[in-house]
């Protein structure tokens, strides 16, 4: 038995010892190409095939839920002071004086969201996150704009500024679509796959973060890059008192702490005891539009000054939508800009929403040679933008319209600078075509780069 064995084990010994170089290196080499196989074998795995209706459907709720959403956030980038005066009426109206002085930040964060969500769900990029996000962002909304369909609390909700004002109750459908659209993503969403590969989706964030902010600061500083708003650049400005406008104003008097309105043909006298506070437009100056120009109103007292104060061939207007917010600062620079004007013969007057008594202390405080008139609130904000804002009407027409802060304090000192020339050195259009532009081929490179190696890859393959 022992013998056996041990014959046996030789026989083995002498089997292994006869195997050949070849066949010991092919048989490394079949290990090799198991293992190789078992590596590869993950990165070879493909996502499964989808049904091309779910591919079509996916690729188009992209595209439709956010565009929008691209579209909602560049028109809110292009006017920050429309979104700023949008959030100050939503806190009015809820009660929340206490958040009025984050209304700019809220402005400029809302455009940044919406237009850096829409990126992200248009090009498939966060296939998860990004739906979510819209998810979240609808389920707010949505019950928002039923309430305010409900109540009329606020006319216009806002969503796409002053390019399109929709109704209420539409902002609700449109609404409960895209929450629907949303729902869709967040179900489906990863099944197709996104045009950035992940490892550049947070250059994709950051390009359209600068973008929007650098839309966002030129209308902030300067004016809105597209002017939405009826008083355009080269508009005329007729008379209130000797347009052809139906506009109807109701004027406001206070009497023993009461405020009451009276149409034009019931104002009461100066011995009634009811003394002028304010007048407000029953229909928007956009709506009631003269055929022959725009029509600005200016009042004193409740009288009509808009006639004395368009007589005048060259005429800058000092828009003061809040007297409150502005800084001693620019009270002093407005005197300065008068110096200046008056140095080539052309008027300076203000308008404001302010109180009489409003007025008063800004005479005081500023120590102003130039007349203040009274204005609608609305009407003011929709020839220009800014706290205080400088327009230059030049027969009539608007040359320019800037912020008061934009305003060099050193060219108004040098005599061969023109009042034309201080609003001139910007084209506010050719600046957005240039950011646009910049825009899309930052873009474009991000995705050259990251997709090109897919290509040769293919090319090896084959």
């Amino acid at each position: 038995m022992a013998k056996e064995l041990k014959n046996n084990t030789d026989e083995a010994q002498q089997t292994e010892a006869n195997v050949t170089p070849a066949a010991a290196e092919q048989e490394t080499t079949a290990e090799v190409v198991v293992a190789d196989e078992v590596i590869e074998t993950p990165e070879k795995a493909e996502e499964p095939k989808q049904p091309w209706l779910v591919i079509v459907m996916v690729l188009l709720m992209r595209l439709v839920v956010g565009g929008v959403f691209v579209f909602s956030g560049f028109v809110k980038s292009i006017d920050p002071w429309g979104s700023y005066y949008k959030f100050n009426e939503y806190f009015q109206v809820f009660g929340w004086e206490s958040l009025l002085g984050l209304s700019m930040f809220f402005a400029f964060a809302l455009a940044a969201f919406e237009f850096i969500l829409g990126v992200l769900l248009v090009t498939g990029s966060c296939r998860r996150v990004a739906p979510l996000c819209a998810t979240a962002f609808m389920l707010v909304m949505t019950p928002l704009t039923l309430w305010l369909a409900v109540t009329d609390a606020v006319p216009d909700c806002g969503c796409f500024g002053d390019y399109l004002i929709l109704s209420n109750w539409a902002t609700f459908g449109k609404n409960v679509a895209l929450l629907a659209g949303c729902v869709y993503l967040l179900v489906l969403n990863t099944r197709v796959r996104s045009i950035y590969g992940p490892a550049v989706q947070w250059m994709v964030m950051a390009l359209s973060f600068i973008f929007v902010m650098f839309n966002l600061f030129s209308g902030y500083l300067t004016q809105p890059l597209l002017d939405f708003r009826p008083y355009k650049i080269g508009t005329k400005l007729v008379s209130n008192a000797t347009s052809s406008t139906d506009a109807d104003y109701l004027f406001i008097y206070e009497k023993d702490g009461e405020q009451r309105e009276f149409a034009l043909d019931s104002v009461p006298d100066d011995d009634s005891g009811w003394n002028y506070v304010n007048r407000r437009t029953v229909k928007k100056p956009q709506q009631s539009l003269p055929k022959d120009g725009l029509t600005i109103a200016a009042w004193d007292n409740g009288d009509d000054m808009s006639d004395s104060l368009l007589m005048h061939d060259q005429l800058l207007l000092i828009l003061i939508p809040d007297m409150d917010k502005v800084s001693i600062a620019y009270t002093f620079r407005i005197n300065e800009l008068q110096t200046y004007a008056d140095k080539l013969g052309c008027a300076v007057a203000a308008l404001t929403s302010g109180t009489d008594e409003e007025i008063a202390e800004w005479n005081d405080i500023a120590m102003a040679h130039y007349p203040i008139y009274n204005a609608d609130d609305s009407e003011i904000k929709m020839i220009a933008r800014g706290n205080p804002a400088v327009v230059y009407v030049n027969d009539g027409k608007i040359v320019w319209k800037r912020t008061l802060m934009s305003i060099d304090p050193e060219i108004i000192h040098r005599e061969e600078v023109t009042i034309a020339q201080i609003g001139d050195n910007v084209q506010e259009a050719d600046v957005l075509r240039h950011n646009v532009l910049a825009y899309l081929f930052c873009m474009a490179v991000v995705l050259l780069v990251n997709r090109t190696h897919l290509v040769f890859r293919r090319k090896k393959k084959e």
